[in-house]
């Protein structure tokens, strides 16, 4: 095996794990799109708790519980797939 059917063999390989790395991500942003889309049917970003504030031209948005809630339900999915995957 030579040195260029070596370096031939790494590309290779390195463009199969870099292919499948990009499918995952797509596959993670197409999810959270979907979830985003769902989220805003289901309330989420006007629960109690959420502030706005609109002055003017000028409107803030602060959305501390939906925070909250999202941050609770990711360490669990994550937790489960630790879990799941160990």
């Amino acid at each position: 095996m030579g040195v260029l059917s070596l370096i031939d063999v790494i590309a290779k390989f390195l463009m199969q794990s870099f292919g499948k790395i990009l499918i995952v991500f797509g596959v993670i942003i197409a999810i959270t799109g979907v979830l985003l889309l769902l989220g805003g049917k289901l309330g989420m970003g006007n629960l109690p708790g959420d502030f706005s504030w609109k002055r003017g031209n000028t409107a803030i948005y602060f959305p501390l519980v939906s925070s909250i809630a999202i941050s609770i339900v990711l360490t669990i999915v994550v937790n489960l797939l630790l879990r799941f995957f160990r």
